[in-house]
């Protein structure tokens, strides 16, 4: 009989919780319909690019995927289901391309942005502005906006990030994995100690441009240079709290107190590695285990396979989950302030995600976490778009005052003539 009630006893207690993030995700359903939930960073464009060939309609993102044999964290039901109101897709591009190659690809992937658009007109609509995302959410369309990830895209041109720009780019992160010709990535050796006279000159002309500082995957000395040179807001777009996950791919406690001055926003992502350390450590673990495998069998890569595959076997991958998200977001909420923190999934850019995040549909969830961790309405539409909007508001405001500034001229003296 003990037993019994005690059983009963947790089954109501579970009953209750799930009542109770339920009368949440209700809560946070009801604010997005007024307030747009803005994700920083969506990887789509690429997944198309590697999968369908850049095309558009290759998959019918009318239809849930998840069932697709090629995953997918994205299509329309789970963006609608998640509440989206605007999203950045990112046009990305490896880093290991050429300059040149990566200037043509990214605007191919810009191209596939706007064929991503006209094929759905119904659900998605282009935007460049805060104002934009604002009159696009009201109509009931997901705004899309664009995001260039990697600097190298711009192959040390001012006339070629004017023209990106001009294609409707909002952002562009200043390096990817790789260190540039003129800024330090943060997993890449440094080479300027931050930017160097020609980076400046980008981020100048990026404020002149009206087009946000993105200082995701950029070293601790890059991202300092970057909020010291730009006379608007920094962003990050997909970045977690380095003190809650010691990745260098995170954001640092000596950047996010700089925030409130900065006026920026870090938009915490979801990628398992950068939000639980245990999933951080495993992978550095699995890394090591490649490259030694590779010494000992050089020249064989089905022993490298095999070995690889029976370690992850003895070693069992983590998972990370809703609360480490949580956990981030908290993080710079008390270090940086709740008006320095967004959402920036990276969905389609990462190969596993967290448990109960498994796609674009995941934000009601996150949001309703917050909620029941104390947060309240206002916090949790300053999180979901009004923080964003401030920034991009301030971004153009620069540009604004720049205005009647003559266009960058710069050349990178580090690159030989």
């Amino acid at each position: 009989m003990v037993r019994t009630a005690l059983v009963t006893l947790a089954a109501l207690a579970l009953a209750g919780e799930a009542a109770a993030q339920t009368a949440s995700e209700a809560r946070v359903r009801r604010i997005l319909e007024r307030t747009p939930l803005i994700d920083g960073h969506n990887d789509l464009p690429w997944a198309l690019h590697g999968e369908w060939g850049n095309d558009p309609v290759a998959v019918d993102l009318r239809q849930n995927q998840v069932a697709n044999p090629v995953l997918l964290h994205t299509d329309i039901p789970r963006l609608r289901a998640g509440g989206v109101g605007a999203q950045f897709w990112s046009v990305y591009v490896p880093a290991a391309l050429t300059p040149v190659q990566a200037a043509k690809q990214t605007f191919e992937q810009i191209d596939t942005v706007r064929r991503l658009v006209a094929a759905y007109p119904d659900t998605f609509e282009l935007a460049t502005t805060a104002a934009d995302i604002e009159r696009v959410h009201r109509a009931g369309r997901i705004a899309s906006l664009m995001g260039m990830e990697g600097g190298y895209s711009i192959d040390d041109s001012l006339g070629l990030l004017r023209q990106f720009h001009a294609a409707g780019a909002r952002y562009m992160t200043l390096t990817h994995s790789k260190t540039t010709t003129w800024a330090d990535s943060a997993t890449d050796a440094p080479r300027w100690d931050g930017l160097n006279p020609f980076g400046e000159a980008v981020v100048r002309e990026m404020n002149r441009l009206g087009m946000m500082v993105d200082l995701s995957h950029v070293s601790e000395a890059t991202m300092m240079d970057a909020m010291r040179v730009s006379d608007a807001p920094v962003i990050f777009s997909h970045s977690s709290a380095r003190a809650v996950t010691g990745h260098a791919r995170n954001v640092p406690d000596s950047v996010l107190r700089m925030m409130p001055e900065d006026g920026g926003v870090v938009m915490v992502t979801f990628v398992p590695g950068f939000i639980n350390e245990d999933v951080r450590a495993w992978n550095a673990a699995k890394a090591a285990e490649e490259a030694r495998l590779k010494t000992l069998n050089p020249g064989d890569p089905a022993a490298v396979t095999g070995g690889l595959e029976a370690w992850t076997a003895a070693h069992p991958v983590p998972h990370a989950t809703i609360a480490d998200i949580v956990a981030h977001i908290q993080h710079v909420l008390d270090v940086a302030g709740i008006d320095h923190v967004g959402l920036g999934g990276d969905f389609d850019g990462i190969t596993s995600t967290p448990d109960g995040a498994s796609g674009v549909d995941a934000y009601p969830a996150i949001l309703a976490a917050l909620m029941e961790a104390g947060w309240n309405e206002a916090d949790i539409r300053k999180i979901a778009g009004q923080n964003v909007l401030r920034v991009m508001r301030a971004v153009e405001a620069v540009a604004e005052a720049k205005r009647d500034e003559p266009p960058g001229m710069a050349t990178n003296a580090a690159i030989a003539p």
